[in-house]
């Protein structure tokens, strides 16, 4: 095997924060740290999942055109120019009202120059107590996205399709060399977590995802308490082999910074060999429907 490890390094980002019901305190609290971070040295920058307004999903009947928003609109209006000051890239999660009226959990992708690249729209949408997801949100066909800049060839995924492996896999597959996911999760207040910690299996997730796909992973997930929702914090950033590099805390806003090496990704693949032994030609049941 070849140990020698080509360096690729890379700073990026997460943005965790509290939110309030006013959308445009949201905005502008989530600017003033997104041009902190960038300052910072910060290449890459992500925010949480529908970053700009209270997790309304939560409700069964709140009402839509109270938090949406297009895109291109109010919050890529403003980040589109912090992109461009500092030469950053921002993934800005909104709830987006597309020009024909539908609605979708996107995430903006905003590169160095300004320039919006294509939008993604979360494809594995949730409906359980709590997270009401599916009266809100289509479920998205328009596929994964691979975005290439100069710092970084990535993925975002939102929220619970960090569940799906096959997600992950997909993305490697398209070129990823990292993944951002972007959360909105945490705890029912009073509600027993019968099936054992919620937290331990999200951060287990997605740190598996690095390991098998050999990647890196940035989450950001927000903080506070929403009515009957807990959100947890504890945004983080692993490498290729599933090691925690930095977390952040569990109750405060916070700008998480790391800088990563993409390049051993290509190391850790060499030397576990996870992708190089795939055996496609057993894997025709991963697209069956379940039971």
């Amino acid at each position: 095997m070849n140990n020698k490890m080509k360096n690729k390094f890379v700073i990026v980002a997460g943005i965790q924060t509290s939110v309030s019901p006013d959308l445009n305190v949201n905005l502008a609290k989530t600017a003033k740290l997104v041009e902190q971070a960038a300052k910072k040295g910060a290449q890459i920058i992500c925010l949480q999942e529908l970053y700009r307004t209270p997790y309304f999903p939560q409700y069964k009947n709140a009402k839509k055109d109270n938090f949406s928003e297009t895109i291109p609109g109010e919050s890529t209006e403003v980040f589109s120019a912090i992109a461009k000051k500092h030469k950053v890239v921002i993934i800005v999660p909104v709830f987006e009202k597309d020009s024909n009226g539908r609605f979708h959990n996107s995430a903006a992708v905003i590169n160095i120059d300004g320039r919006l690249m294509p939008t993604y729209r979360k494809i594995h949408v949730p409906q359980d107590p709590l997270f009401y997801e599916k009266n809100y949100f289509e479920d998205s066909k328009d596929g994964y996205k691979i975005y290439k800049t100069e710092y970084a060839t990535f993925a975002v995924l939102i929220c619970y399709d960090q569940w799906f492996p096959e997600a992950a896999r997909a993305v490697k597959l398209s070129g990823a060399e990292l993944i951002f996911y972007p959360t909105a999760i945490g705890t029912i207040v009073g509600e027993k977590q019968k099936e054992g910690d919620w937290h331990e299996a999200w951060e287990t997730s997605m740190r598996a995802h690095a390991i098998a796909n050999s990647l890196h992973v940035a989450a950001v997930n927000r903080v506070g308490q929403e009515d009957k929702l807990k959100f947890w914090g504890q945004s983080f950033v692993c490498d290729a082999f599933g090691k925690i590099i930095k977390r952040a805390g569990k109750f405060k806003d916070e700008i998480l910074i790391s800088k990563i090496n993409l390049g051993s990704n290509e190391q850790i693949a060499e030397e576990w060999g996870f992708l190089r032994n795939r055996r496609t030609d057993t894997y025709n049941s991963l697209t069956k429907k379940y039971l």
